[in-house]
This record gives structure tokens, C-alpha cells and sequence, in this order.
């Protein structure tokens, strides 16, 4: 076994060596040991503060591993190993702010490498800190970083935050200097970053002419017939936006979705046992859940909702089904593993954050664990978004989705399966959770905004607020809504199946409720 005498005469390299592969086999008390003589022996090497730093917040010495870091960060700003290694613990306890913040240091005041930009924005957006995100990209491409993988990232988080006239800007540069481009979706976004009225407007040219490539993949030939459906259909040329779309939803692979296998799991939630309720503590927030089918008016209820000044809308969060899974698996489901699940989760939700007491889980499929959200927040509010069958569909068929749980998005025939799927399920809801689920009609929110955000208020117990007051904050809104949700609220969509019936005879299966 080597010994600290052993190594006196040895370089830096070697004493990390050493540690690290102590810590390897798990003897993290040696690791330590040795890495503290190695700080006494090599008192201005970094590497070895970051290693003693790693080695301590496995032991559990949090404090010690951020104090190393932070020392190593005032000597060095720019150590990005150092800054990560901080900003990873720091979100590992749930200080979210804090770790963007050991991020912004390291990224704004110095030019970094590309992907290394990347790999902090995409880390700073995972843990639902987008505007810091956008940040972080703008400095590196304010310092001439030209990396078009770069520009349509920050366009895609430019556009979540309603900064779209940049967004575009990115986009463009993306499509012009990458052909791959186009099939990470740039065409597509750059078509949701505003509402078209000019029928000259140069985005139709440089959709056609993009689409005459000989060479173009199915992926990127469909997201070009969605970003020209969309030009289309703000146009009013239905009929030229309806045979785009149906071009483009036939090239999309949705194999990997299937019809037998979602009704089978809608069957095994309804016939589910019901799941122990936890009690939940005296100052706990309030999670309020916003579901429903997609394209049902989820976004515009999160949106408004958010503009009170004791609300949070934390967006479309991916938290739920993975805290689902996890208690699918366990042995024996019990109240201590609902703490504990809980617990993360409103951690993750409040990100430290105590002047507001309800907080805006919008994710649209968190109709599957209504049961799950009951037996972790008796708390909690659902609000169930709800909309006309056909235009449900219709606005469904006319997205392209990144995401492949919505891989139903391109079939009417599963598109009908999951609307029925998400009212069986919402129906049993509204029957075992009483008045925690509140119903909302997209149709009523779009003609009244006012009168059922203060009805939604009252049921919650929350102070009255003027929705009409655009949220001032810097805040994400990461769905396909991302433009219409930042207008004034408007109902030209009530009724859009009807220009469509013609075109998309489809529709005339879905009920016109």
C-alpha cells in the first residue's frame, strides 16, 4: 500500500493518481488523508483541491467541498473543472441558484470553448434555470463563438424565454452555416417565432427552396412541410397548409408508439389499488398540476396563473413519471418512501424560493399519475384543461413534436386513443379526489380569462391578481405554445377545425363537444 512518505519525492500526478484510486476501491478516509498532505505538499496546485474536493462531498463534508472549490474559483474564475464540479453540487442539494451561479462566473466573463458552452447552458436548462441558460450561450456567441450547434440552441432557449426576434436571428444563422440544421428542427422553430401575415415573407422562399433538395431525409423533409404548414395555416391558405401537413405527419416513424399498449396501460391505472396518502407538513407549498390532453389550453392556464406574484409556473416538468417509475418499482410502497419522494420533488420545485406559496407543475401527461400526485401532495390542486375534440386534434396533427412520448401526434387514430385514455382517467380522478380537481374549458379561459382565473383562484384560496399584467420575470415556457402564449389571450382558435373539414375529413370522427 503506498504510503504519503512513499510519495514525497513523487509529482502532483501522482499523489492524485493515488487518491483517486483509494476512492475507487471506497476507501475514502485514505483518499482524503492523502489528498490533504498532497494540498500541505503542493499548496497552489488546483487539481489537487478539486480531487480533495470530489472526495469530500462523497464523505459527505459538504461544506469542505464547497469551500475548496470556491477557493480554487477566486484564484482561477475560469476553471471550468472546478465550476462544474461546484455548480454539480450544488444542484445535487437542491441550490439551483447557486449553481448557476459557480456556472455564469466561469461562462460570462471568459471565452470558452464551444462545447463546453453547450454542456453548461444544457445542464443550467435541466435544472429549469433557462434564462441563465440563454446567458451563458449569448456571452460565447458575443465573443465571436460562431458554432451554428450553438446559435440554434440559444435560439430554441431565446424562444422559451419570448425573446423571439433574436431567436430568429440564431435560427437563421444556424440554417445558413449547418445543413444539419434542419433536421434538428430549425426550420420548424423558426416558423413558431411569430404569427406570418406577409404572403412575401422571405421564410416561404427559404422553406421551398430547402425543400427541392434532393438529398433530405425523412425527418428533415417533414420538419420543412411543418414549418411551411404553419406559414400556411397563419396566412389562411388552408388548403395548401393542410397538404403540408399531411405530407409532413406521413413521414414521421410513430412505429414505436402503440395503440394496444396505451390503452392497456389507461386499463392498469384505472384498476390500480389506491396508494397510501401521506400527510404533509404545516409549511409545505402547494403544488398545482396542470394537465389534460396536449394543445388543450394546458399552457395558456400554467401562463396566467403564473403572472401572481405567489404563484410559480415552473413550466413542463419531467419529474413526475420518473418518481412514478420509481415507486412502480419498489418492493413495498409505504408513507416513508412518499416523504421521501416528496420531498425531492417540492426541493426541486421551490429551488429555494419562499415568497411564493403555489408553484405550476405543467406537464400535459400528468393525467397518467393523478393517483400518485394524491398519495404525495393531499395538498395539490389538478386542473384539468379541456377543449373541443376536433380542434384537440387538429392542433395536435398540426405540431411536430421533439418528444417521442408524443409519438401518437401523427395518427388520428392515435390521437383518439389518448383523448379517450386522458378522460377515462380524469373522470376517475374527479371520482376519488373530489374537489382537488378543478375543471377548466379552453374556450371559457380564452373568452373570459379573468372570470375563471379569479374562480380558480377563490377554489385554491388564492388573492385575487390582474392576469391581464404580462409576467415582468424571466421565465421559460418550453411547449409549442411558446409565442401564442405570450399574446394577449385571444379565441381565434375556437372553432379552427372548420376551416379544416374540408381538407382534413378526418376530423368529422372526433366528437365537436
Amino acid at each position: 500500500m503506498t504510503t504519503i512518505e512513499s510519495l514525497a519525492a513523487a509529482p502532483v500526478e501522482r499523489w492524485i493518481g493515488e487518491a483517486r484510486d483509494l476512492a475507487l476501491r471506497n476507501d475514502l478516509r485514505a483518499a482524503e488523508t492523502l489528498l490533504r498532505a498532497a494540498i500541505a505538499r503542493f499548496p497552489d496546485n488546483d487539481e489537487v483541491g478539486i480531487a480533495l474536493a470530489s472526495v469530500c462531498w462523497q464523505r459527505g463534508e459538504h461544506d469542505d467541498a464547497r469551500a475548496l472549490l470556491r477557493e480554487t474559483l477566486r484564484r482561477q474564475p475560469a476553471h471550468l473543472a472546478a465550476a462544474f464540479t461546484l455548480a454539480r453540487i450544488e444542484a445535487e442539494q437542491s441550490d439551483f441558484p447557486a449553481a448557476e451561479e459557480a456556472l455564469r462566473r466561469a461562462f460570462t466573463g471568459f471565452a470558452q470553448p464551444s462545447d463546453l458552452v453547450l454542456r453548461a447552458a444544457k445542464m443550467l436548462a435541466d435544472w429549469g434555470r433557462k434564462p441563465g441558460a440563454v446567458d451563458v450561450c449569448e456571452a460565447a456567441i458575443a465573443s465571436g463563438d460562431v458554432d451554428p450547434k450553438l446559435h440554434l440552441y440559444a435560439a430554441a432557449l431565446l424562444g422559451q424565454i419570448g425573446e423571439f426576434e433574436r431567436a430568429r436571428e440564431r435560427y437563421e444563422f444556424a440554417l445558413d452555416h449547418d445543413p444539419a440544421a434542419i433536421e434538428a428542427g430549425a426550420a420548424y422553430g423558426l416558423a413558431t417565432m411569430q404569427r406570418y401575415t406577409d404572403r412575401e415573407h422571405s421564410d416561404r422562399a427559404r422553406f421551398e427552396y430547402a425543400l427541392e433538395r434532393s438529398d433530405l431525409a425523412d425527418a428533415e423533409r417533414a420538419s420543412l412541410l411543418f414549418a411551411l404548414g404553419k406559414l400556411h395555416d397563419d396566412l389562411g391558405e388552408f388548403a395548401d397548409a393542410a397538404n403540408c401537413l399531411r405530407r409532413a405527419n406521413a413521414l414521421i416513424d410513430h412505429s414505436a408508439w402503440s395503440r394496444r399498449n396505451w390503452r392497456r396501460l389507461v386499463d392498469a391505472r384505472l384498476a390500480a389499488k389506491p396508494l397510501p396518502a401521506r400527510t404533509p407538513g404545516a409549511e409545505e407549498c402547494v403544488p398545482i398540476f396542470v394537465v389534460g390532453a396536449p394543445r388543450s389550453g394546458t399552457t395558456l392556464v400554467a401562463e396566467l396563473l403564473g403572472r401572481s406574484p405567489l404563484v410559480r409556473n415552473r413550466g413542463e416538468l419531467d419529474w413526475l413519471p420518473h418518481f412514478a417509475e420509481r415507486v412502480a418499482n419498489a418492493g413495498r410502497v409505504d408513507v416513508a418512501l412518499l416523504d421521501d419522494i416528496a420531498a425531492e420533488y417540492l426541493s426541486k420545485l421551490q429551488q429555494g424560493e419562499r415568497d411564493a406559496r403555489w408553484f405550476v407543475d405543467k406537464q400535459p401527461l400528468n393525467f397518467l399519475h393523478a393517483d400518485l400526485i394524491r398519495a404525495l401532495f393531499p395538498q395539490a390542486w389538478i386542473v384539468h384543461c379541456r377543449r373541443n375534440a376536433r380542434d384537440t386534434a387538429l392542433s395536435i396533427w398540426s405540431q411536430h413534436f421533439g418528444s417521442t412520448e408524443y409519438r401518437f401526434a401523427y395518427d388520428f387514430d392515435d390521437i383518439a386513443a389518448v383523448l379517450r385514455g386522458c378522460a377515462k382517467l380524469m373522470a376517475r380522478a374527479a371520482n376519488t379526489s373530489g374537489s382537488r380537481v378543478i375543471d377548466v374549458r379552453y374556450e371559457a379561459i380564452a373568452q373570459h380569462p379573468q372570470t375563471i382565473v379569479d374562480a380558480i383562484a377563490a377554489t385554491i384560496g388564492a388573492p385575487r391578481f390582474d392576469c391581464s399584467r404580462a409576467d415582468e420575470r424571466r421565465h421559460a415556457i418550453g411547449t409549442a405554445s411558446l409565442w401564442q402564449a405570450r399574446q394577449p389571450v385571444y379565441t381565434a382558435s375556437i372553432g379552427r377545425w372548420r376551416a379544416y373539414a374540408e381538407f382534413v375529413p378526418e376530423l368529422m370522427g372526433f366528437s365537436d363537444d
